[in-house]
């Protein structure tokens, strides 16, 4: 059910790995106190670079040099490359000049209030660059790579001036990073997933609507959440992958669906091993209980999506750990609140010996477990594979940490839609009072006191007593049944 991905996110937060997509064009303006750029982008074998650049200033026949430089990084880490490729264009005698492994082009270039496009032909000694539609760089192999742009005037008096600068890495199939592009035909198959989902739901919904229980409804809106969850993650992937650019208030509006998805999935859990619908016939104050720990879920987990969509990718900061870690605790409680209830429920069912509820609620325990487990397993797997190594090398499969834990949600809802599916019937899943007669009073003692070694009194319901006959009666019928004769009355008698 996901109940620990507050606290996997946690651990994971010292990582660069985050769930936001990476963009594909960049737009900067580089000035004198500000002169250079530093990207980072994981791309495919195949991937093209494009470099825009429009100098102005009111210096006239100015020049500038431009030093761009792409390196190829061999961890996940960029740190190591970010410094290697800082020496390419800060040092001109760096010893990295000319390296295979390092893409470099230094050159000086007309600056006269005019776009630069991406290919330059030499002019009296001078580059200057013209739109041609082809790449400054075509990736060679599949990696994770840095690219860095130094602009620099070459004029002593040139001191005011603006070099507008826009860059494109995209790879053949779009502008998604090579480490995100797996996500987007995931998203697109798991809409198609709760879309199935739902129209199967509706169906049996709709042939069983007579006999309906209450927890089939709270089934049906974490579906509906769920499919409106994964076609907005799938349309935010896909407009990134058209036009390489992060809208932030739809990312906003995708993670607050996901956060109300995955509230209301909590209360359903929690709702469902409380027994609602099954065992008791209402929640009374513990439904206030849980609506609120649910608001206080949608708060924190929308101030944390927010917090991370807003931030950059490899700068968590210190207000995304504090929103993070109540987050953890509140879903670790929640967990904790969840098998105390189905352990209440499960013993009030072996109580009243009801084999079909309890046999129901067996196979949901069972499969809460194996979530858990499920879960505590491929959090180990990714902290010692992808968090706490020196060189991460399989960055491909990243993409896995947050698909997972759509994948094991999607698996623990389908257990219940099969185990609380709307059938004929439906009625023998719903609650029934208990019938207060005597025999089944000590019956309910004798269960409790062989459950918890105690005596326990049971208070049974007095019977009324019959009604009383008057005398007036009892003479009426002596005429009527009994001669007159007082032989007949000995005999009686």
């Amino acid at each position: 059910m996901n109940i620990f991905y507050g606290l996997y996110f946690s651990c994971a937060l010292a990582c660069v790995v985050c769930a936001l997509p990476d963009e594909g064009k960049w737009d900067e303006n580089l000035t004198e106190r500000s002169n250079s750029i530093f990207l980072f982008k994981s791309l495919y074998k195949g991937a093209q670079v494009f470099v825009w650049v429009n100098c102005a200033t009111k210096v006239q026949d100015s020049k500038v040099r431009i030093n761009l430089a792409i390196l190829k990084s061999e961890c996940w880490d960029i740190t190591l490359a970010l410094d290697k490729i800082k020496k390419e264009i800060y040092e001109p005698n760096s010893q990295f000049k000319n390296s295979s492994e390092v893409y470099h082009d230094t050159d000086i270039y007309n600056c006269n209030d005019h776009v630069f496009f991406r290919e330059a032909e030499i002019s009296e000694g001078t580059r200057v660059l013209h739109d041609s539609g082809k790449p400054v760089h075509i990736i060679m192999h599949d990696g994770v790579y840095v690219l860095a742009l130094r602009v620099s005037p070459v004029n002593t008096n040139m001191s005011d001036y603006s070099v507008g600068v826009h860059i494109e890495m995209k790879n053949d199939y779009g502008y998604l990073s090579a480490a995100d592009w797996p996500l987007l035909p995931f998203y697109g198959f798991m809409c198609i997933y709760y879309v199935i989902l739902g129209l199967i739901w509706l169906l049996l919904s709709f042939l069983q609507w007579r006999d309906l229980l209450r927890v089939q409804f709270w089934i049906g809106g974490v579906i509906l959440l769920g499919m409106l969850e994964k076609a907005t993650f799938y349309a935010e992937y896909q407009s990134i992958n058209n036009t390489g650019i992060r809208v932030q208030g739809a990312m906003l509006f995708a993670e607050w669906i996901s956060c109300a998805k995955r509230t209301l999935a909590r209360m359903l859990v929690v709702i469902v091993s409380l027994g609602f619908g099954i065992v008791k016939p209402r929640l009374g104050a513990t439904l206030h209980r849980v609506v609120g720990v649910g608001l206080l879920y949608f708060f924190l987990a929308a101030s944390e999506g927010y917090l991370r969509i807003t931030k950059a990718k490899n700068d968590p900061g210190k207000d995304l750990l504090v929103a993070s870690v109540p987050l953890a605790v509140l879903d670790s409680a929640i967990c904790w609140w969840i098998f105390s209830a189905l352990v209440t429920t499960t013993r009030t069912l072996r109580l009243r010996r009801n084999e079909t509820k309890l046999a129901l609620y067996r196979h949901f325990t069972n499969t809460l477990i194996f979530s858990v487990v499920a879960s505590v397993f491929f959090m180990l797997y990714c902290i010692k594979v992808h968090h706490y190594v020196e060189c991460l090398t399989l960055w491909k499969d990243m993409w896995l940490e947050e698909a997972y834990w759509h994948i094991l949600f999607s698996c623990l809802l389908l257990v219940i839609m099969i185990l609380w599916r709307p059938t004929n019937n439906n009625q023998r899943y719903a609650f029934v009072p208990l019938l207060d007669t005597g025999d089944d009073a000590d019956e309910e003692e004798q269960l409790v006191n062989d459950a918890y070694g105690v005596k326990v009194r049971v208070h049974h319901t007095k019977q009324s007593a019959p009604p009383r006959v008057s005398v007036d009666d009892d003479l009426k019928w002596l005429e009527e049944n009994v001669k007159s004769d007082p032989a007949s009355y000995f005999r009686l008698r």
